[in-house]
């Protein structure tokens, strides 16, 4: 699990493709001293939840495979040798959570339509499909390329609005996005529990299974085996 806090920005070394995916090597500055990138630790690149595969000696950069189904449903593959990436290792328990739940499981791509200056901050809006839309709403959260961003507007349907400030243009790659690049996008997780529990809780509603108006009731409890 991440946060959306980007740690620092690394850039692509290479790319080998292989029947099934790709093994993608990251160089990036040393990691805090004393505590090193460890093969099978999980690292965010680009909001892509990779597993380390191989660390190097110095403690900086690192190696990962990334399967097929990454490079389908992300923006990832599509970035050449010398790209940068922003990077982000897995949170640890004890850590602050100053941004959002990420699990680093990227739902598809937006793409940038628009970039607009708004004094010294940056306003970006984006087209997204339907799938996206649906969990994307005014002050909600939303990763992209794995930075924890607030909604800032959502005009119309299929479109809407983060502002980056100073700070987020200066330590994430969304700096370099421009009108028609992709984006990896990916929703918050707390709200498609809730539209999964809604589903389930009107389909009991409606079996009659629930209380006169839905939701988890004493009965949905003991149909469900929860209690005696």
């Amino acid at each position: 699990m991440f946060t959306g806090l980007v740690q620092k920005i690394g850039r692509i070394a290479s790319w080998k493709r292989a029947g099934g995916g790709a093994r993608l090597c990251v160089q990036c500055s040393a990691w805090e001293a004393g505590d090193p990138l460890a093969p099978g630790e999980s690292v965010a690149v680009q909001g892509c939840c990779l597993t380390v595969a191989e660390a190097v000696a110095d403690g900086g950069g690192f190696e990962a495979d990334v399967l097929d189904e990454t490079l389908r449903a992300s923006a990832l593959g599509a970035l050449p040798v010398g790209a940068s990436v922003n990077l982000e290792r897995a949170l640890r328990a004890g850590d602050r959570l100053g941004g959002h739940i990420v699990q680093g499981h990227v739902d598809g791509t937006v793409r940038v339509v628009g970039v607009f200056r708004d004094g010294r901050d940056l306003r970006m809006r984006f087209s997204c499909s339907d799938d996206v839309a649906r969990y994307v709403v005014y002050k909600g959260s939303v990763a992209l390329d794995g930075t924890s961003l607030t909604v800032s507007a959502v005009p119309e349907p299929g479109l809407f609005e983060v502002c980056l400030i100073p700070t987020t243009l200066e330590c994430t790659t969304l700096s370099l996005r421009r009108e028609g690049d992709s984006v990896n996008v990916e929703t918050d997780i707390v709200g498609r529990y809730v539209e999964s529990f809604a589903r389930a809780a009107a389909g009991c509603a409606a079996r009659g299974i629930g209380g006169a108006g839905g939701g988890v009731t004493e009965r949905l409890l003991q149909k469900a085996g929860f209690l005696q």
